[in-house]
């Protein structure tokens, strides 16, 4: 069976650096798996939606959509994106076989002083989580607390264990 890893959280948690991380280990024992990131998913999608909640709600169903095509055409999916929206993650229970939830979690403390993008100090009103209400995910696979007492190696080893176990508890029931 495919899987989809939906690496979720707000922007400078640390989702695409841990899922970059993960998709090599991936990559290192299998060929069908692609890696995803939202910021470059909007480029791909022509940069056609903005940053109202309505609006990202859209592009989180998109990157819902084609992660469940190209998990039902047999490839494994690693996708970063911060999709706070509960209705996404439960549309990606439903109709997601192999669905995978991975909340990378950081303090506002930590994401004002990573601030790569400079979204948390010359944010224009849009900033998930600054500037309107986002939705934590409430029964994610695993929680990674990102605030620097891990390295993004030790973060992403954390879901390959979780997806050892699950493949040895898959093999006992066989």
């Amino acid at each position: 069976m495919s899987r989809v890893y939906w690496l979720t959280g707000l922007s400078g948690a640390g989702k695409t650096t841990i899922g970059k991380l993960l998709y090599q280990e991936l990559r290192a024992q299998q060929d069908n798996v692609v890696f995803l990131d939202g910021d470059q998913l909007r480029q791909v999608f022509g940069d056609d939606l903005g940053y109202t909640p309505e609006q990202r709600l859209k592009s989180a169903m998109r990157n819902a959509r084609l992660c469940k095509l190209l998990s039902d055409q047999g490839l494994d999916v690693v996708c970063c994106t911060i999709s706070m929206f509960d209705s996404v993650r439960d549309w990606n229970r439903a109709h997601i076989p192999g669905y995978c939830e991975i909340y990378v979690k950081a303090s506002m403390e930590t994401l004002r002083q990573r601030d790569q993008k400079g979204l948390y100090t010359q944010g224009d009103g849009t900033v998930a989580g600054v500037h309107f209400f986002v939705e934590e995910p409430k029964h994610p696979d695993l929680v990674l607390d990102n605030n620097g007492a891990c390295t993004p190696q030790e973060q992403a080893e954390k879901i390959w264990k979780l997806i050892l176990k699950r493949q040895r508890g898959n093999d006992n029931e066989n």
